[in-house]
Formats: structure tokens, C-alpha cells, sequence
């Protein structure tokens, strides 16, 4: 007499999900840290600084997506979350980068170890600043949190402004150059990786609630205000880290960088991709990112015609290239699958 068969645990579909994720993410990085070298010699340094900086918008993209997309909140404090994790993180190396060197120069490696921490410290500082002003701010909504986390981002910019040990108004000079293609990537995956995570767990439910309507969310006891500064806790802290990495590209910061202007790139880049999709900020991304540069040859109405494409394409596509969808690797394979079997049959 057979078995009978035991359906499979509660929670398992998902953990296998969980462990495909990371599998591919690592995969993801032993594949760019493989190709570095290759890439750094076939490409010359304008194309690779076009394809860092597409890296970094993708982070900052997606990271916004969480705040704005599916918690349906409207974050425009995000340039003072990167200006945090910039001049933080660069603040650490340029400062603690010749006392590496004297206390570990035997130590293979300690310049990328100190750069890693400070990427990590300039996270960190940039979710605390999140999470200080998140739980008073985070209780606004619609135009009222708009308003109040613009102020938030100009807060940010005018105190390091006055800040002359990270430069003060001349800039901040002499960060050394680490960022690479590796890291900019890597970290763009695993941003992709933490976010989707969020979204389908029980939080990403909440999320999901609270944008479709806060009101029922709190009548059906959902703490709004917690999942809120969640969600904008790891959205800074993602954008620390962007910022970080965007410092150690450029080598020079200054506070006009890190204007209400750059933080609405990045909205930009959430509504054209879709709220609430990830690979639809990611594809925006990349777009708004390329597009100025090939419109370079058009020289004064270059931003006049960037400027009539968005019009037109959010005229035509309101709800975003690819609204709440994703783009799924198993889905692409099942339709080209059932193509070829189409024929056969």
C-alpha cells in the first residue's frame, strides 16, 4: 500500500524562492568581479562612467520605489539620503585611508576593507537620519509629507554646507577613486534583492495596504506608522549607500550636487518606470540615464527635447512603462517555450 503523499511545509515554496534569489545574486557578483578587468580594458573611461552612474540610479531608483511605489508615500528627501551616505563615507576614507595604510599596509586588501565599511557607515547614518525624522514626518501624508521631506533634503544640504572639515562651501576634494563597475553593480543587485524580498513577504502585504488605502489599513490593525518608517528606513539606508559609492566615482562632492532637483530625477525615474514595479525603475533608470548623453549632439535643445520625450511618453503611458508588472526570466522562457511548441504541434 503506497504512502499517501504529505503536501510539503508551510513557508518552503517561499525559502526555496529566498535561496534561488541569493544564488543568482551571487552568482550576479562572481560573474562582475570575473569580467572587472576585462571590461576596464575593452571599454574606454566615458563608457564606463555612463555604465557607473546608470549602477548608482538604478539603486537609487529602486530604493525610492519602496518609499514611493508600494508604501505610496511621496519621498522627495532622497538626494539628502545619498548627500549623507556621500560625505560620510567619503569623510571616512579620505580621513582614516593613511592610518590604513600605516597600521594594515601589510594587510592585503585593507584600502577595499576601509572603503567597504565606509559605504556600510555612511548607510547606516543615512537610515538613522531616516528613522530620526521619519516617525514625526512619517505621520503626514499626501502634499503635507511632500513638502516635508523637500524641507528635509535642503536641512541636509545647508548643515554640511556649513561643515568645514567635509569642505564647507569650496567642496570636498581629494576622495579617492574606488568605485568600479563590481561594486556599483553588486550593489544594485543586492538593492534589487532586499526590495523584491520586502514586497512579497507579510511586510510587503502591509505595504501594499497602506498605498491602496491607509484609512482600511488601520481600521484592519495594520500599524501604519511603523510599516511607513520601515520602508523609509530602508530606502535611506540604500540611498547612503548609493551616495557612497556615487563619492568614490567622482572623487569631488559639493552640496548643489545634492539639490531638490536630483531628487526629482529619481521620482522621475520610479513614475516613468511604474509604481511599484522594480524592473520598471530600473529600465527608467538606465533610460534617463543614457538618453541625455546621446542627445549631447543636439547641444542647447538637448534638454528641451529630454524634456518633450517625458511629456510624450507619460502622456501616452500615465501608469509607467510597465506600471505594477515585472518582467520575469520564467515567464520569457515559458512564452518562448510554448512558441516553439506552437509550430511543433
Amino acid at each position: 500500500m503506497e504512502a499517501p503523499i504529505q503536501p510539503p511545509p508551510p513557508g518552503s515554496g517561499e525559502r526555496r524562492a529566498a535561496v534561488r534569489a541569493w544564488i543568482v545574486a551571487a552568482g550576479i557578483a562572481a560573474a562582475l568581479l570575473g569580467s572587472q578587468a576585462v571590461l576596464d580594458a575593452a571599454l574606454n573611461p566615458y563608457i564606463l562612467q555612463i555604465l557607473v552612474y546608470v549602477g548608482i540610479n538604478i539603486t537609487l531608483a529602486v530604493s525610492l520605489n519602496l518609499i514611493n511605489g508600494y508604501t505610496g508615500q511621496f519621498s522627495l528627501g532622497h538626494a539628502g539620503f545619498m548627500a549623507l551616505g556621500a560625505y560620510t563615507s567619503a569623510a571616512l576614507t579620505f580621513y582614516l585611508g593613511a592610518f590604513a595604510d600605516r597600521a594594515f599596509g601589510g594587510v592585503p586588501g585593507a584600502q577595499t576593507i576601509l572603503f567597504v565599511l565606509a559605504l556600510v557607515a555612511g548607510g547606516v547614518v543615512a537610515a538613522m537620519a531616516g528613522l530620526l525624522v521619519g516617525i514625526p514626518t512619517l505621520r503626514l501624508r499626501g502634499d503635507y509629507l511632500a513638502i516635508a521631506t523637500l524641507g528635509l533634503g535642503e536641512i541636509i544640504r545647508v548643515v554640511i554646507l556649513n561643515l568645514d572639515f567635509v569642505g564647507g562651501a569650496r567642496g570636498f576634494t581629494g576622495i579617492p577613486e574606488r568605485t568600479n563597475l563590481f561594486w556599483v553593480y553588486g550593489v544594485a543587485a543586492l538593492t534589487i534583492l532586499v526590495v523584491h524580498r520586502l514586497t512579497v513577504s507579510t511586510r510587503g502585504r502591509a505595504f501594499l495596504a497602506i498605498r491602496e488605502d491607509e484609512t482600511a489599513a488601520e481600521a484592519m490593525g495594520i500599524d501604519t506608522t511603523r510599516y511607513k518608517v520601515t520602508a523609509f528606513v530602508v530606502g535611506a539606508f540604500f540611498a547612503g549607500i548609493g551616495g557612497g559609492l556615487f563619492a568614490h566615482s567622482v572623487t569631488y562632492l559639493h552640496t548643489n550636487t545634492f539639490s531638490f532637483l536630483k531628487s526629482i530625477e529619481f521620482v522621475v525615474m520610479v513614475v516613468l518606470g511604474g509604481m511599484g514595479s522594480i524592473t520598471g525603475s530600473v529600465i527608467a533608470a538606465a533610460v534617463l540615464t543614457v538618453l541625455p548623453e546621446l542627445l549631447r549632439a543636439a547641444q542647447e535643445l538637448r534638454m528641451v527635447i529630454y524634456s518633450l520625450l517625458l511629456i510624450v511618453l507619460m502622456l501616452a503611458r500615465p501608469q509607467g512603462l510597465l506600471g505594477t508588472r515585472e518582467i520575469s526570466v520564467r515567464r520569457i522562457g515559458a512564452r518562448l517555450r510554448g512558441r516553439r511548441r506552437a509550430p511543433a504541434a
